[in-house]
């Protein structure tokens, strides 16, 4: 069974001006273990091109790197894995593509979606948003402390992601409610030294 860290950055160029290969860089810097490339805005041609700069620093660095939605990217690159949402490729699909060894990632929204989540050859899934989010437009109702503790109970053992309006001061309370792991993005990516960011973040939320 995957064995996610408590945090779970994601990239996002439009946040912190830099390249999805400098963000690794220097969340790798401070420790990150597993990062999400997300990207909305560059064209696919140009997320290849920056993804696949991504991916060879982070396996410089022994980081685990998945591509957000884009199964062909990860297919081409050979990326570590993918992340998919609710209407993103199937993760059947995306198994047969990508194989095995891949690691692939489910967001859900609601306790049904996790549900059914659950029976889906994934290695994680993701709920959220926990809490009010900026960095998405289009997000599902909060979820709450209490939706994601009912969350966990209905998935078993299945590696458990909480997403949306996470913090550094709220984040024990999110892995405390049945989190693994919680993703943030503008909480890390937008402090003036990423690096030192996550490092102290993860020294917070520290297994015992």
């Amino acid at each position: 069974m995957l064995r996610l860290p408590r945090v779970y950055p994601i990239t996002d160029v439009g946040i912190t001006g830099l390249s999805h290969a400098e963000q690794v860089s220097r969340l790798s810097d401070g420790g990150a273990s597993f990062v999400q490339l997300r990207e909305k805005n560059l064209t696919p041609r140009d997320f290849y091109e920056q993804a696949k700069v991504a991916l060879a620093v982070a396996h410089s660095r022994k980081v685990q790197l998945i591509i957000n939605d884009r199964v062909d990217l990860a297919l081409a690159l050979q990326a570590d894995g993918v992340h998919l949402g609710q209407d993103d490729l199937p993760p059947e699909a995306a198994r047969t593509l990508l194989g095995p060894q891949a690691i692939i990632g489910f967001s859900t929204h609601t306790l049904e979606q996790a549900r059914k989540a659950a029976t889906l050859p994934i290695d994680y899934l993701a709920i959220g948003p926990i809490f009010r989010t900026a960095t998405k437009a289009d997000t599902a109702p909060e979820v709450g402390l209490a939706g994601l503790n009912s969350v966990r109970g209905a998935v078993g053992n299945l590696p458990l992601v909480a997403i949306g309006g996470i913090t550094p001061a709220n984040a024990q309370d999110v892995i405390e409610a049945g989190a693994d792991s919680v993703a943030m993005i503008s909480a890390l990516l937008s402090s003036r030294n990423i690096a030192d960011c996550i490092r102290a973040l993860l020294l917070s939320l520290e297994l015992p």
